[in-house]
């Protein structure tokens, strides 16, 4: 059986050399993202004919893998899968499935897999200079809230730095007790995701932003790059109190990363309504549509 090692930071530059060379937009595949959800994933990781193998454990205890990812044919890592799951007296379940992975797939294991997906995980893709500029009749009302929110109040925009990670884990603690930290399961797993992630900062080569109003933190956001092309915002948080405040740090962070980063990805809604309509009103170029490949 294969040997696979559980991702720790240590390991970035060995993962990141094969995800940042590939087309990959899923924001599971951020290195910062499998690290900061370990706790809720074991994450874990081999290489197999050269191919990088991403496994987690599904919370009915069997494992489920990315497909192969690298320059190799990944036909000879996928039977190496098949076997490591008949071992374990598992199913053989991939996940992260787009349309482009399932016809690979299907022209390596034709009608061998049933296809499952969940419209609450898809990923939510812009493009950065449409989040960056507000051009165009679509952005209108973000163009408003971002120039009302100019105009109410002084600002000061500025990277986030590892010196600024205390400020921002206080005013984490603030938002997530005000929106329900003890009863909301999702909350107190997404708190302890930041809270790793804030404190690797620089380690897990993130960027972030922050806004202060009145010389006190009003908002902050981060994230990293997923590809070299795609850059994942993991987080955004900010004082709702503060008319403006989101559209401001939003277009703010986007006009701010390198041109280089042709999208980003703001991640899924969870099927949390509010949270649709405010991901959906920013007009996504691409909603990533990804499923579970589960082996008949």
């Amino acid at each position: 059986m294969t040997t696979f090692s559980p991702i720790t930071i240590q390991d970035k530059d060995l993962i990141t050399s094969y995800i940042y060379h590939s087309e990959s937009k899923d924001c599971e595949l951020s290195f910062a993202n499998l690290c900061s959800w370990h706790f809720m994933t074991e994450s874990s990781f081999a290489i197999i004919n050269h191919q990088l193998v991403i496994r987690f454990l599904h919370p009915e205890g069997f494992h489920e893998y990315f497909l192969p990812i690298g320059q190799e044919n990944p036909l000879p890592a996928i039977k190496e899968l098949e076997k490591q799951a008949a071992a374990e007296n598992a199913p053989l379940v991939f996940r992260g499935i787009l349309p482009e992975l399932k016809d690979k797939l299907e022209a390596f294991y034709p009608h061998a897999f049933e296809y499952k997906s969940d419209r609450n995980y898809f990923d939510y893709i812009y493009k950065r200079q449409d989040l960056a500029e507000l051009k165009g009749k679509n952005y209108q009302p973000k163009r408003n809230h971002v120039n009302k929110f100019r105009k109410a109040y002084e600002f000061n925009y500025v990277p986030l730095t590892a010196e600024s990670v205390p400020e921002c884990l206080q005013f984490e603690a603030e938002w997530c007790m005000k929106h329900g930290y003890i009863e909301n399961e999702n909350i107190r797993n997404e708190r302890r995701a930041l809270t790793f992630a804030l404190h690797h900062f620089e380690t897990l080569g993130l960027t972030g932003a922050i806004i202060r109003t009145e010389d006190k933190l009003a908002a902050f956001t981060f994230g990293a790059p997923i590809s070299q092309e795609t850059f994942g915002v993991h987080y955004e948080k900010a004082d709702i109190h503060i008319d403006g405040i989101y559209s401001a740090i939003n277009q703010l962070f986007a006009a701010n990363l390198p041109e280089q980063y042709i999208y980003l990805n703001r991640e899924e809604d969870l099927g949390i309504p509010g949270l649709r309509q405010a991901k959906l009103s920013y007009h996504p170029t691409i909603l990533l549509e990804k499923a579970r490949a589960i082996k008949k």
